[in-house]
């Protein structure tokens, strides 16, 4: 479960994983594939799904392309991080907690993607019967991971669903239904459809750094950050008030946004993550 605010210290000073002797590069899954000058490894999450494709219709790991070409545009490289199926193991906690040290400390960069609704029991409330689309084992496996980001600094970009994983993780919560609150459905239109929202980032952050004073964005979400989470600094906000950018404190460079930057073709914060993992790159290989 996710940790909320009293049950322990929710971002630590981030802790240096452990170096293999002689590699430079943490002991991890893919140890030693990224040497120095290569493309900096950036793991990218996924749904995990019943797909159609060609002849084939058969449960899949599922990732929107546009977000890979986005990782390798920045100049980076993608390695899916793809959840298992709800049910696949008997101990799905224990299966994460053991598996996401290691496959952090195998990459140089991580983006968590957006998908179906976080589980309102995540964040203390009762579901809204309207969500969907919600699984355990990846609101598990995804916790996991950005809490072992933050925990050794790994540079991470976190867009729609990963905004809200990231805030349910430090202790936050989620408004369930955006429409109900702003009497509109201008963030998400229909499902599977885009709004367009002005968003207005906040001076001296890294996505004003990034994007300038103002920035018109793609949105698909009728969920929204509701209470921030504990070491959240709110960094962009719509024109209408929600948050849709949230950076923790004390990181390099761990962002979270409400809209997604992949579907208008928008590298810059994609580049940003890339340049941050160049430089954990480059501390690991000296």
């Amino acid at each position: 479960m996710a940790h909320r605010h009293g049950d322990r210290p929710l971002v630590h000073p981030p802790t240096p994983p452990a170096v293999v002797p002689g590699t430079g590069r943490a002991d991890g899954i893919l140890t030693g594939m990224t040497p120095p000058g290569a493309r900096p490894l950036i793991g990218v999450t996924s749904y995990r799904q019943p797909t159609r494709w060609w002849s084939w219709d058969r449960d899949a790991a599922v990732v929107p392309g546009v977000y890979l070409d986005m990782v390798v545009a920045a100049g980076g490289w993608p390695v899916l991080v793809p959840p298992l199926a709800d049910g696949v193991v008997d101990d799905p906690a224990g299966v994460v907690a053991a598996i996401c040290g290691p496959l952090v400390d195998a990459v140089d960069g991580l983006v968590v993607i957006g998908g179906g609704d976080v589980e309102a029991e995540r964040f203390g409330q009762e579901p809204d019967p309207r969500n969907g689309g919600m699984s355990g084992f990846r609101d598990e496996l995804e916790l996991r991971l950005v809490e072992a980001a933050l925990e050794r600094d790994l540079p991470l970009l976190a867009i729609c669903r990963g905004h809200q994983i990231l805030n349910v993780l430090l202790g936050g919560t989620l408004v369930q239904q955006l429409p109900d609150l702003l009497g509109t459905t201008r963030h998400q239109p229909a499902a599977g459809a885009f709004g367009q929202v002005t968003v207005r980032p906040e001076p001296s952050t890294i996505v004003h750094r990034l994007l300038g004073d103002e920035a018109v964005v793609e949105c698909s979400h009728h969920q929204a950050v509701d209470r921030v989470g504990e070491s959240l600094l709110v960094s962009a906000r719509s024109d209408d008030g929600v948050v849709e950018a949230v950076e923790v404190l004390g990181r390099s460079f761990a962002v979270g946004v409400q809209w997604h930057p992949e579907e208008n073709g928008d590298v810059r914060l994609f580049a940003g993550l890339v340049d941050a993992a160049r430089a954990v790159q480059a501390r690991r290989t000296r």
